[in-house]
């Protein structure tokens, strides 16, 4: 499936990413309080613009892939959420399986955004991803987003080793069968 499909919420539209948003992402992976949990240091603009495209590529090989989110009311870019799938290379591996992920500009944090578009997003894997169940990752010291997977049926799985550090791994079965 490629383009990505639209997907609207009462206060969100979630989009794909297009060459054009390559300032905004750039924004939101370069700020510290965002990757704080995930490695720890601003992406480059190098390193967003190889997202963008894994992005547009997950969506053209694999029928499924990341969504741009922006506020409806103003256009904002909000963050991003979605599936992918990256062979990672973690003890224990989860490899093969549609894995989960959100991040937002810490402006929108507490306002039940992340949990709006996660939700429209599972909804949408439920209906059109074939997989027994899908993955995601966590920082331990991530709360919100541990959390936030937990309310939306992720289980916790244990821990595994990644890129050097404990990771969280959560599973979540789709709630509906695939179409």
């Amino acid at each position: 499936m490629f383009p990505a499909p639209v997907l609207e919420t009462p206060r969100l539209i979630l989009r794909g990413h297009a060459a054009e948003h390559l300032a905004d992402s750039l924004a939101l992976w370069g700020d510290p309080v965002v990757v704080r949990h995930l490695g720890g240091k601003p992406f480059i603009e190098e390193e967003v613009w190889m997202r963008l495209l894994r992005y547009a590529g997950g969506w053209a090989l694999l029928g499924y892939g990341f969504w741009r989110v922006e506020y409806r009311e103003t256009g904002a870019f909000v963050g991003d959420v979605g599936f992918h799938e990256l062979h990672r290379h973690s003890e224990p591996s989860f490899s093969g399986e549609p894995e989960v992920g959100w991040v937002l500009r810490p402006e929108f944090h507490g306002k039940g955004l992340a949990r709006e578009a996660l939700d429209a997003a599972l909804a949408w894997g439920d209906a059109h991803i074939v997989a027994p169940r899908f993955a995601c990752i966590i920082n331990p010291e991530n709360t919100p987003s541990i959390r936030l997977a937990e309310a939306t049926g992720f289980v916790a799985s244990g821990e595994i080793a990644y890129r050097g550090g404990p990771m969280r791994l959560l599973f979540r079965p789709p709630m509906v069968a695939a179409a």
